[in-house]
This record gives structure tokens, sequence and C-alpha cells, in this order.
């Protein structure tokens, strides 16, 4: 997940580690594409199991195949070849917690439903790969978990399936589709899963009265002390200046297109610029906060619950989220497209958004999952004050538009770059 929903770090001792690193992961692509080509070959009956044994030794012999295990898995293949007739599908997300959350809310309820294996493989976000396997015609990725973002820009590029959003079910409320998913959650090639979030995050014990509003954040007399705002850039500190200044969220785009409202964010900003500590790695407001160093931060929803499921001295004000979104999306060209949208449908409904949720402090892509998502089934914890799209807690946020900001960003960065050199 890139984007806010995990952070995924990958390391290399060396060239050697390198080197193995892509031995490993060629050989696993030229495997699967067997394996595909194999399952292709059985279910349409065109081989014998002779031809089939050789087919399977050239292919090997041609791909270069030098894992060991290679060979035991494709006798077991003809040993079996009832288990080449079963379906499969791929699908990438952020491993971790998040996966693990995936696995119990999609994978197995999606298998146990429809009889098709699920293959969970991890990424670390972009859209290389992507463009590497549609480019070259082998697509062994038929389902991936992207940031919007990327979502967007691999759309753009052709490189994703369409979705159609009448295909999608309607909201446990009975809401059209389109209706039910929060605002940048659906497109022309991507449908919605969670929402993560930018959130105020405060010591309750260093305030003399909680803060309730964004323009709290900005009010050095009634809060005194150092804030700490994040060093991104201005997708996320120019919306919370304009939510300060009372703008609403339907305002805040339309704002930043013309200098009045780029004028007003940077002069609200301005007010406090002499008391902001800046961050860039997501644990350092948190870090901050704990530390004593500031008494109010920007941060990221996730990282707020986990120190407060620590016992640290951090709250949160929802007002003025900004947030991100994690969304499915089909590459183009994988030879198990209808069995990918069929999981889509299935994964972007309700009741699976719902269980992720009462397992992880993302709020489901549908408005009408919050009221289906339970307590923490391990813990017992009561989940749904803590996600993003709560009802209360959704009431004045902003979507974080990778479409706006591609067309409308170049001039407010570069503005922004300036006012953080002065």
């Amino acid at each position: 997940m890139t984007g806010w929903a995990a952070w995924v770090i990958y390391s290399a001792a060396g060239s050697k580690m390198a080197g193995k690193t892509l031995l490993l992961r060629t050989a696993n692509r030229q495997i699967r594409w067997i394996a595909r080509k194999t399952r292709s070959v059985l279910c349409s009956a065109v081989l014998e199991a002779g031809n089939l044994r050789r087919w399977i030794l050239r292919a090997l012999a041609g791909a270069g195949v030098l894992v060991a295990g290679a060979a035991g898995g494709l006798a077991t293949l003809l040993m079996y070849p009832s288990l080449l007739a079963r379906e499969n599908l791929t699908v990438v997300s952020w491993g971790d917690a998040y996966q693990q959350a995936q696995t119990i809310a999609f994978f197995h309820p999606f298998s146990d439903r429809t009889g098709i294996d699920l293959d969970g493989t991890i990424y670390g976000g972009g859209i290389g790969e992507i463009i590497s396997q549609v480019e070259s015609g082998e697509v062994l990725w038929d389902v991936v978990d992207f940031d919007l973002g990327d979502a967007v820009t691999a759309c753009r590029e052709g490189l994703l399936e369409t979705i159609d959003p009448s295909m999608l079910p309607a909201g446990a409320n009975g809401e059209n589709a389109e209706n039910d998913f929060v605002p940048g959650a659906l497109g022309p090639c991507w449908a919605g899963t969670v929402v993560y979030s930018q959130i105020i995050a405060y010591a309750p014990s260093r305030t003399n009265a909680p803060p309730n509003s964004a323009a709290d954040f900005f009010d050095l007399e009634n809060f005194p002390g150092m804030r700490a705002l994040r060093d991104a850039g201005p997708e996320y500190n120019l919306p919370l200046a304009l939510f300060a200044d009372g703008a609403g969220p339907s305002e805040i785009y339309p704002l930043l297109k013309t200098e009045q409202g780029i004028a007003r964010a940077f002069a609200k900003l301005e007010t406090i610029k002499d008391s902001v500590l800046w961050w860039r790695r997501p644990n350092e407001p948190i870090e901050m906060l704990a530390g004593g160093e500031i008494i109010m931060t920007t941060a990221l929803n996730g990282r707020a619950f986990d120190a407060q499921n620590a016992n640290a001295d951090i709250a949160t004000l929802w007002d003025g989220q900004v947030y991100g979104l994690d969304v499915f999306g089909i590459p183009k060209g994988t030879p198990a497209r209808e069995r990918a949208i069929e999981f889509v449908i299935f994964a972007s409904s309700p009741a699976p958004l719902a269980e992720i949720s009462s397992r992880l402090p993302y709020g489901p892509a549908r408005l009408s999952a919050s009221a289906l998502v339970g307590p923490n089934p391990i813990t017992g914890q009561t989940m749904r004050e803590h996600l993003p799209t709560a009802p209360e807690n959704f009431q004045n946020a902003l979507l974080i538009d990778p479409e706006w900001w591609a067309e409308n960003g170049a001039p407010l960065r570069a503005r922004w770059d300036a006012w953080r050199a002065e």
C-alpha cells in the first residue's frame, strides 16, 4: 500500500542478493506461465498425456528454469491432473496485517463461494510491473490492490480493464452502488476498498481543552505550543489551511484554482509558520508528540490508532481530514478477466469491506458498510469510532484527488517550494 494503507520496505544486501532475487522472480514468472499454459492445454483436451509431458519438458528447457522444486511441482501436476482443472486467481496486495485481513475478509470467503483458488502476492506499489506484464502479453497478475494515484495513472495509460459500476451490488441500505461509494472510490478502471486519512493528532495532557476543529490547529492563543506538518508538498497542507479558514470540502479545489484562494491558504499557514516542525516519515509525528516536542500534528490515522492502543498520550481530531484510497484494478489482458471481475464485485461489497474495517482502522469505501462494522474479532475493541468514513468523522473530509493534482498541481508545488524556502 503505498500510499498510506501500508509502507513496504525492500532492501538487498549487495549484488549477490539482488541477483538471487532477480533469478527467483524470473523463475517464478516462468513457472506461473507454464502452469497457465498447461491448464489451458488440459482443459481443452488438445494434447494427450504423453504429448503434454513432452511439452512441459520442452517448455522447461526453453525457459531455462533452474529451480530445484520446479520438477517436483510439475510431477505432482502430471500425477494429479485434476489440480490443473481448478480455476485460480492471483491477487496482488501490500502484505503484512493488511493482506492478512484481506485473506480473512475477501480471499477465503470468495474461494469458499466460487471454488476459485486465490494466490496472494505482495508488491511495493507503482505500475512498473504492470507495464512490463501488459506490454509483454504475459499478464500474471489478475487483480491488483492499488493506491488510487497509481490506479488513475495505469487507467489513463490503458493498462487496466474497464469496470462497469452497474455490475456492483447495491449498498447494505439498498442504495445504488454509484451513490454508495465515497468520492473517488469508483472510476472507469477501479473500485475502492478502504479509506485512510491524514488527521490531526494532539496530546490531551498538554492542552487546556481538547481542540474541536481544524481552526484550533492554527489558534496559537488558545493552544500555544509547537505543531508539526507533513513535509510532502501542498496536497496535504493547503486543504488543511482552507478548512481551518472556514472553507467546506466542496469549496477547496475551486478555491485552489484561483489566486485569491491560493493566497488565502498561504496566509493561513503563515500565521503558524514559526511554530511548525516538519515530518516526513509516518512514525515521526507520533514520536514528536510522545517526546513532548509538539502539542498537535497532522498524522496518519492508522499510526495514531496504534499509539492510542499503546496507551500513548494521543487523541484524534477528524475535522479537516484529507483522505486517500486503496482500490482494486484488473491488469489488461489477464486470461482470468471474468474471474477477476467476479472477485472485484465480491470484495467491493458492503459486508466484506465491513469485515476488513473490523480488523484494521481503515474505513470501508462504501458508506453503507460503516453500519455493518463490528468490534475487532480478536481484541473485542470497538472499531467504528476509529474509522475515517464513520459518519461522525467524515462530515468535513476531502479526497486527495490525484487527477486534480495532476492537472493543476505543478504551479502550486512550485509556489509551495518557494514558501518553504523563505
